[in-house]
């Protein structure tokens, strides 16, 4: 069995983005010479996701009004975390719910997804360089 790691990085000048990553995660794969095994892609900072979903922009303003309806930045004192110095509490609510990571199958030498599947990368509190783990294991 093979084992594959890079690490994408990230710098968004917004506070929040999604940012669709496959291409990125194929060129990994492709990179690996793997043919057949499993792809865990997962965002190694807790204010940041990634996850799967359709590469459509009316979808993506809908998880944005979503999100930010669930979890809204300000006021930045109604949340404890903040009382700490910082003003990112909403960041993380928003990363638990869409999710730390996603495992793909791969199957002869491609992801294996289902119709209009894309890999994304959330971010929700921008503005610093953040990383993303691919790792990749299989024959």
């Amino acid at each position: 069995m093979k084992s594959y790691r890079k690490e994408l990085w990230f710098n968004t000048p917004s506070r929040r983005a999604f940012i669709n990553i496959t291409q990125q995660v194929t060129q990994c794969l492709h990179e690996s010479g793997i043919k057949e095994g499993l792809a865990l892609i997962n965002a190694m900072h807790i204010t940041a996701s990634v996850f799967i979903n359709d590469d459509e922009q009316g979808l993506h303003h809908d998880y944005e009004v979503w999100l930010e309806n669930l979890a809204p930045h300000e006021p930045v004192h109604q949340y404890r975390h903040n009382d700490t110095g910082e003003d990112n509490a909403d960041a993380h609510i928003k990363r638990q719910v869409m999710g730390r990571e996603v495992v793909v199958a791969i199957t002869q030498g491609k992801l294996d997804f289902g119709p209009w599947e894309q890999i994304f990368y959330g971010e929700f509190d921008g503005g610093r360089r953040k990383r993303v783990l691919v790792k990749i294991i299989g024959d």
